[in-house]
């Protein structure tokens, strides 16, 4: 399958500071590929690379076959980019923004923009100084869609929007992905990661933790296992952690073997026993804990 974008042992310094070490990830064409790390663990640094808005100490980053650094100008024609946050010149209205993008493509976008506009409830006749920040974060969509872009890189995408215009943007994202699109998608949300996503890799300190399938990741962690009518685990019960207590039941994740797990159950006072895969959060947490370290 055709790769979108490959980074091979990429690596950004800031002096004294760290930014990513040795970072190869590779996303295939028609992947929804989620991108999760704790605040500084070098997501926004890979992705300003893949951009061609900073340049890398090491390594290397391509983009559709092609060098970020050479061929800069015609791979970000093909890229839809939303960023967390977006600065517009205050006084412009949304539509002469969405304009003056589409000018910068030379490309005439405006049935698609007015479609866009009407899925995501954006009045464009107002000023930009006016939104709120949910707004603001409708226009950005608009602008990264509003041209049809093979790739789309989005950085913390949904924040600022409700519940209702969340499931609009995950619906557009479905339609692009339909349509061919590949979404590299960096988010803080983890149930966002788990719900959308069809591979993920998880970042710590600017290094790669894990790179997978979400499935993958799902089965490889620890499982979530539920005792109802139970109040508590015998003392030193072996490969349980993360032990919660509430209304009766007793709930842990549990990494080990199971026939030890099924005879220390033996042990233990019970109702009713649930197995249950962890949800994405676990998931992040079982894989930074691994690596010796709590997040």
């Amino acid at each position: 399958m055709e790769t979108v974008i490959r980074t091979q042992n990429l690596t950004k310094s800031y002096h004294r500071a760290r930014g990513i070490v040795d970072l190869s990830i590779t996303v295939k064409k028609g992947d929804i590929y989620g991108f999760i790390g704790s605040n500084g663990a070098g997501k926004s640094t890979t992705i300003r690379i893949l951009l061609g808005l900073i340049k890398s100490s090491s390594g290397k980053a391509e983009v559709f076959g092609e060098d970020i650094r050479r061929r800069r100008r015609e791979i970000l024609s093909g890229i839809g980019y939303i960023p967390s946050e977006a600065s517009y010149y205050p006084s412009m209205r949304v539509i002469d923004a969405i304009q003056m993008s589409a000018n910068l493509r030379r490309m005439d976008c405006a049935r698609e923009a007015r479609r866009l506009c009407g899925i995501l409830e954006l009045e464009t006749g107002r000023k930009v100084e006016e939104l709120s920040f949910g707004n603001r974060k409708k226009l950005g969509i608009v602008l990264a869609l509003q041209h049809r872009p093979d790739l789309l890189i989005l950085d913390e995408a949904t924040g600022g929007l409700d519940p209702l215009m969340q499931k609009a943007f995950w619906d557009l994202m479905a339609q692009r992905h339909d349509q061919g699109a590949t979404i590299f998608f960096s988010s803080h949300v983890l149930s966002e990661i788990q719900q959308h996503c069809t591979r993920a890799a998880i970042i710590r300190e600017g290094r790669l933790v894990v790179e997978d399938s979400v499935d993958s990741l799902s089965r490889s962690a620890a499982k979530r296992i539920t005792l109802r009518g139970c109040t508590q685990l015998p003392e030193g019960f072996s490969g349980a952690f993360d032990v919660t207590r509430l209304d009766g039941s007793v709930s842990f994740l549990f990494r080990g073997e199971y026939k030890k797990l099924l005879s220390d159950l033996q042990a233990v006072v019970f109702d009713d026993l649930s197995i249950t895969e962890p949800d994405m959060e676990e998931i992040f947490m079982h894989f930074y804990e691994k690596e010796g370290i709590k997040a």
